[in-house]
């Protein structure tokens, strides 16, 4: 007979020693190597001590019949692929049954066919064969599986550093994001900018856990570095398009809801590119405004073609500002139905005396999915407006480097192409916070800055008059006039004079600014009337936040000086 091509090792229980002599020779003249039993009891333990791959069991033996025996066996084997067939003479149905119950694969009746037990040993080596094979890769699969989870905890660890949780800890914020993996494919930053606002962004990138992630890092660096530099909303939104753009491949985007919220001004810019509208409620006339603005997600188009304007919005305290991804929207019971649009309107319009809308709205969204398997990232954030001042927090530190302290002046020109297109104060801001001490006072120096750059472009440069923003209508004729004379703006410039002077407690800086404009005459408001108009606040704000206020004649020359202390 030919050997076949892998060798097993074969128990024989059997206690006759004719039919044990008989198994013995078919099996070895087909290649395989037997050990043998005379009863139950002696096959166990030559299983225990020979491991065998295969056992043929008689099922009448003394001292422990085979069915035992097997009972015994299988336990010992713990769950392994072990086959045992048995020898019997009995053909009844009943027997035959038993014989299967007690743990057997198969069974060869007495007197034995050799042809037949060959070709059964041969089927059960093939299976065995396989079991090892996916038993085998199982195995690698496991470890692949357990090195991919070491690795995402690994890169989640440095992710998690990235996009941080910013200011998200504030009482008046309150969110819920559910990932579908190890990753999230929704990604949230929150961060106080040196202005004094809020920034806020809620993405949805596409698809789910790592590649998702993946771009979530981008977006957050370029976010967090840009909010601490002062930057817009529009400039920020801008700059991650282009980076996403860059780096996605096709098909990946980000759906992003960007909003920009300034408590002590009250007002809301929004941007909102993909993900579904988000939802106004006003505390004072209890109803809902929809917000969105409709454009394409970040990613998706270039710098040029890419639009980064803002809805903006005036606010009032108790107003609540609500935005989610589309993981609520697309939720789906277990009947496939999704939550839908019309549920979310619903559930917003019932819900407006409700106090504690965001956990309604939460809960509405998990008993519609019930028991099913979410498909989705699911994200939602509720911001309620309050009356509180923002303290923004530079992640710079002193280091306790006083003694590094040394007078420094910078001089800084923008011209008029310049002034069209870009905004000086965020890289000015850059450059005084990296004097240790001053990072501390870097929303009040932004307002500063701001105040003097406004004055010297639109009363300077453009030579706009303040009182045309006396009332809520003026405002609309002030600046649609700058946007007017702006696009006409053909020679023009702005000059920043800074001079640092160290001293052992802190230090001055004097910000001198210059305009080619012809200069005017400075109002002087009436006591009592400095915050009653809507304009000429500018200069109330720098007299109450800097040690020296100068206006140079004829009034396009403004020095201002800020003293300041390192806090102990």
């Amino acid at each position: 007979m030919a050997v076949s091509e892998q060798q097993f090792k074969i128990l024989i229980a059997e206690d006759s020693n004719t039919d044990r002599m008989i198994l013995e020779s078919i099996v070895s003249q087909i290649g395989h190597v037997p050990v043998t039993a005379e009863n139950g009891l002696q096959a166990i333990e030559v299983f225990q001590n020979e491991k065998p791959d295969l056992i043929l069991m008689d099922v009448l033996m003394p001292e422990m019949g085979g069915m035992e025996a097997a009972s015994r066996i299988r336990e010992l084997s713990e769950g392994e692929l072990l086959p045992i067939l048995f020898l019997t003479s009995l053909t009844d149905t009943q027997s035959v049954v038993e014989c299967l119950e007690a743990g057997g694969d198969d069974f060869v009746s007495k007197p034995y066919n050799a042809t037949i037990l060959r070709s059964k040993i041969r089927a059960f080596g093939r299976m065995r064969d396989m079991h090892n094979t996916l038993a085998e890769q199982k195995r690698k699969i496991e470890l692949n599986h357990t090195h991919l989870i070491q690795e995402q905890n690994v890169a989640k660890q440095v992710f998690d550093k990235i996009a941080h949780t910013g200011c998200l800890d504030l009482e008046n914020i309150r969110y819920h994001m559910s990932p579908l993996a190890v990753f999230n494919g929704d990604v949230l930053v929150a961060e106080i900018s040196p202005t004094g606002s809020m920034m806020v962004l809620l993405g949805d990138f596409t698809g789910h856990g790592l590649p998702a992630a993946i771009g979530s890092m981008p977006l957050a660096s370029t976010f967090y570095g840009m909010v601490h530099k002062g930057f817009s909303i529009s400039e920020i939104i801008r700059e991650i398009n282009a980076k996403l753009h860059q780096i996605l491949p096709v098909g990946f985007f980000c759906c992003a809801t960007c909003i920009d919220i300034n408590f002590m001004k009250r007002r809301i810019k929004v941007w909102n590119g993909g993900l579904p509208e988000g939802y106004l409620y006003r505390n004072e006339s209890r109803t809902y405004e929809r917000v969105s603005t409709n454009y394409l997600p970040l990613g998706v188009l270039s710098r040029k073609e890419f639009k980064a304007d803002t809805l903006r919005l005036d606010l009032e305290l108790g107003d609540r500002f609500y935005m989610y991804s589309d993981g609520i929207t697309e939720a789906r019971n277990e009947h496939g139905e999704m939550f839908g649009e019309e549920r979310m309107h619903a559930v917003m319009n019932e819900g407006k005396d409700d106090a504690d809308l965001f956990s309604t709205i939460m809960n509405t969204v998990q008993d519609h999915i019930g028991s099913s398997d979410k498909e989705d990232d699911i994200s939602l954030v509720e911001i309620t407006i309050e009356d509180i001042e923002l303290n923004y927090k530079n992640e710079g530190s002193d280091g306790g480097q006083r003694g590094n302290l040394v007078d420094w002046s910078m001089t800084f020109e923008v011209t008029a192409e310049t002034m069209k297109g870009f905004d000086p104060l965020p890289l000015l801001i850059n450059v005084i916070t990296e004097v240790p001490g001053l990072r501390q006072s870097s929303t009040v120096l932004y307002t500063i800055l701001s105040e003097l750059y406004a004055n010297a472009l639109e009363h300077g440069v453009l030579g706009l008059e303040s009182k045309l923003k006396s009332s809520p209508q003026g405002f609309v004729e002030f600046y649609k006039l700058r946007k007017e004379k702006m696009a006409a703006l053909t020679d023009a410039k702005i000059t920043f004079l800074l001079n640092h002077i160290a001293d052992e407690k802190g230090g001055l800086l004097e910000i001198r600014v210059k305009d080619s404009g012809e200069g005017f005459d400075v109002p002087k408001p009436r006591k009592g009337e400095e915050n009653m108009n809507y304009h000429g606040r500018g200069l109330s704000i720098m007299k109450s936040t800097c040690e020296r206020l100068v206006i140079h004649p004829p009034g396009n020359d403004v020095e201002v000086a800020f003293r300041w202390k390192y806090e102990e």
